[in-house]
């Protein structure tokens, strides 16, 4: 059989706020059933990094991370604001977070986070030669920590389980793969 996609018949929103709305839906499946209460959360998209210095080094950065109550070891990155480009979006969020600068910025990955009950995307880009140019400028509630890892280094995270965040952790293997320094 093929998979089709449902037909949406109606929507309402049950919650409208700046960081997450969620709507049930009722849907026409493919096998003529109607699911008439299909939650939805709608997220903005976001944009990871994977970042390296002049010198090889990989950002990555550090901060709490409320829902999950978990300090947690994670790529650079950040909410698309608006209409903003993903590309013009990880640049900006990596000057605010880490202070670094990059010139180019290379699509790697395009991944949804649950696309199960989640609407957003995540773009994961590949940054080369990044300069330390500014301080770090963090929004109001951001506190975290820029810490620089060997390629080696964050390979043997990976493999200790130390990125809890599962976008992340596929970010990274995405840029190790695109780097070649997977084995």
């Amino acid at each position: 059989m093929e998979i089709q996609k449902w037909q949406r018949l109606s929507s309402k929103y049950l919650v409208r706020e700046k960081w997450a709305t969620l709507r049930v839906d009722t849907c026409d499946l493919q096998n003529g059933r109607i699911k008439d209460d299909y939650y939805v959360l709608e997220y903005p998209n976001w944009v990871n990094a994977i970042a390296l210095t002049q010198d090889h080094k990989i950002i990555l950065v550090r901060q709490y991370r409320h829902a999950g109550d978990i300090v947690s070891l994670e790529v650079p990155g950040g909410v698309i604001d608006g209409d903003e480009l993903p590309e013009t979006a990880i640049k900006r969020e990596l000057l605010e977070e880490t202070g670094y600068t990059f010139e180019r910025a290379e699509l790697i990955a395009t991944l949804y986070p649950n696309p199960a009950t989640a609407n957003n995307v995540t773009y994961t880009y590949l940054l080369r030669g990044g300069i330390k140019t500014d301080d770090q400028h963090l929004d109001e509630h951001e506190i975290l920590n820029v810490e620089e890892y060997t390629i080696e280094e964050v390979k043997q995270l990976l493999i200790d389980n130390k990125i809890d965040q599962a976008l992340h952790s596929a970010a990274l293997f995405y840029g190790l793969m695109k780097l070649g320094v997977l084995q």
